[in-house]
């Protein structure tokens, strides 16, 4: 089988639906997404399946449901290829939350496990935000500077502003303190960015404004005592592969406050594994997309629902066939 290596996204790709015709398709989504269900003693499912928008999209809630769509995936693939499956699988990545997502198919943890770990982050990052009120914009298109020089250059007039995703050429969010990021905003624009966007965030994510939060989770991920993955996951803070626990625990943690390297995951990623078929499994397709602008030579396909679960399983059996 074709090498592959898998993709898992983060905040913002949940809506109201998600995996609803996965756990009518298909047990082991069903059995995966009744555990999570029980972790977190609440009906997720039926918010993922049901909505409402507004309460699937707050932190706590829309992390742990894209947590649950992912392993529901990742079970139903599992238990249709076994150990071919694992066999192929070469590396794994995830968008900020999508990273524990990513450990969890490695062995990492289980599903219940996972769940807990991230409506606790969740929970801790809208507190934070909270307690110190912050913002996130999204600057698309080519600057005449680097976005680090805009950042320093709104911070120095007061305030904090810094990147806080590198998503693709072209597409950097960042984050930080309301008055700073819309500075930043207003000094991108004069720099030749095409389009400067508030985001609909509840805090400034992935900025020293989360360093609150990062001992809480701390605490929740030495609690959990993670395994070392099976196969490489490669981390967001440093875009680099990781096999060992302790390393995925520390990373996992300083996510908070540093930003997401994805475009150099997906670069590295290219560059060890150029003939793999990368797959990302959630709602939408938002990965796929970065991956096909960052790395237009690779092979990516997003499975979310139960016909492209179907597809790709097909795709993967005929490969495995063949």
């Amino acid at each position: 089988m074709q090498p592959i290596v898998l993709l898992f996204p983060g905040q913002g790709s949940q809506k109201p639906g998600m995996a609803h015709d996965l756990a009518e398709a298909f047990a082991p989504a069903r059995a995966t997404l009744d555990a999570v269900d029980a972790a977190l003693e609440t009906p997720l499912a039926r918010l993922m399946f049901d909505g409402p928008a507004d309460a699937l999209t707050l932190t706590h809630n829309a992390q742990p449901a894209l947590l649950a769509h992912g392993a529901a995936l990742w079970a139903v693939l599992t238990d249709a290829l076994g150990d071919v499956l694992g066999r192929s699988v070469v590396a794994a990545a995830g968008h900020s939350l999508g990273e524990f997502t990513a450990h969890h198919a490695a062995g990492a943890m289980d599903a219940p496990t996972a769940a807990r770990l991230v409506r606790r982050r969740g929970t801790l990052m809208h507190e934070a935000g909270v307690a110190r009120p912050g913002a996130m914009a999204a600057l698309l298109g080519e600057a005449d500077r680097p976005v680090e020089a805009i950042c320093a250059a709104a911070s120095a007039d007061g305030g904090l502003v810094v990147p806080a995703n590198y998503n693709a050429p072209g597409q950097v969010v960042i984050s930080g303190e309301v008055a700073a990021v819309e500075r930043a905003m207003a000094r991108a624009k004069e720099a030749g960015i095409r389009r400067a966007v508030r985001l609909p965030v509840s805090g400034a994510f992935h900025s020293p404004l989360m360093a609150p939060a990062q001992a809480g989770l701390e605490a929740a991920l030495a609690d959990a005592a993670l395994s070392d993955p099976r196969f490489p996951v490669y981390a967001n803070v440093t875009a680099e592969p990781v096999t060992d626990a302790g390393v995925a625990t520390a990373l996992l943690a300083r996510q908070l406050t540093a930003p997401v390297r994805w475009t150099e995951v997906v670069q590295a990623l290219a560059a060890r594994h150029p003939d793999a078929l990368f797959v990302e499994l959630g709602p939408g397709s938002v990965l796929a997309g970065l991956v096909r602008k960052i790395a237009p030579a690779v092979q990516v396909t997003s499975a979310g629902g139960a016909a492209e679960v179907e597809a790709l399983l097909a795709r993967l059996d005929v490969a495995h066939a063949g």
